[in-house]
């Protein structure tokens, strides 16, 4: 990605250096927890993300951490910055407007108003407050233990969890929440899927529109599309129970991740996305 020199959002919190360390295990092995937790619940990730605990008060926000000149931060300020001009962008083609969330850069766990937020949970989006919470931490792990390195894979990432702020704007994520209150744990799970494949195109969808301004480099979409295989249910539960249960699916398979991500890297156009009705 030709990132280097470019512009970067002023809409990022950087918690790092805040404290807040919980007694759980960080990154991927963590996350792979949680993932069999899910499994053996029937709960989404989100779910147990958003049952933890009360919103943060006041006082434990905060903007303090390493600072504009961190090459970590300046990267994602970049890619959260494209994700602004793009949404922003096709929101106007439709007569709305785009208003963008604020990303979290965190250590260990932090809070937020779907509760606390840990490393071990991954990247994720809290509704409630309309920001995307992320421990730099992930990527390390997606490189060293899963084989997905690359800028954009990380690029990917973020803008999966944007992908989650467009579904809360255009009032899906609402839709999704009532209709799962409504049904057992096995459509549960299915909605859940069907949203974060939708978040999976919407990344691409960006990515679409991104290679315009040239941030995108030949070859880039092939990281996101390693990314994408990388995290996908089957190979998150064999790597953490030696076996793949499909109803207990939250994200997706790996193909079927890399398929929506593809999907709107190629059209580029939102109605590609909807997972609900293919």
């Amino acid at each position: 990605m030709r990132w280097q020199g470019r512009a970067g959002s002023s809409n990022i919190e950087d918690r790092r250096g805040m404290g807040m360390a919980l007694p759980v295990g960080g990154g991927i092995g963590g996350l792979l927890l949680l993932l069999l937790f899910s499994a053996l619940t029937g709960q989404s990730p989100t779910d147990i993300i958003n049952s933890q605990g009360p919103p943060p008060s006041e006082e434990t926000r905060g903007t303090t951490g390493p600072g504009d000149e961190d090459p970590q931060r300046k990267f994602i300020g970049v890619v959260l910055k494209s994700t602004e001009e793009v949404w922003s962008e096709v929101f106007q083609q439709r007569g709305a407007t785009y208003p963008s969330p604020t990303l979290v850069l965190f250590e260990n766990a932090t809070e937020s108003a779907c509760g606390v937020g840990q490393s071990a949970m991954g990247p994720f989006y809290c509704p409630r407050d309309r920001k995307v919470y992320l421990d730099l931490s992930f990527f390390r792990d997606l490189d060293r233990r899963f084989g997905a390195p690359g800028d954009f894979a990380q690029a990917y990432v973020v803008a999966h969890e944007v992908g989650h702020h467009v579904q809360t704007l255009t009032g899906l994520s609402d839709r999704v929440a009532e209709t799962r209150a409504q049904g057992g744990r096995a459509q549960a799970n299915a909605l859940s899927v069907r949203q974060e494949l939708q978040a999976d195109c919407y990344a691409g969808v960006w990515g679409h529109y991104a290679a315009r301004t040239d941030l995108i480099e030949p070859g880039d979409a092939e990281e996101g599309l390693r990314a994408a295989a990388a995290i996908g249910d089957d190979r998150l539960q064999r790597e953490s129970q030696g076996r793949v249960a499909p109803e207990s699916f939250t994200h997706g398979s790996s193909a079927q991740r890399v398929s929506w991500l593809k999907r709107g890297l190629e059209s580029g156009k939102l109605e590609s996305c909807d997972t609900f009705s293919d």
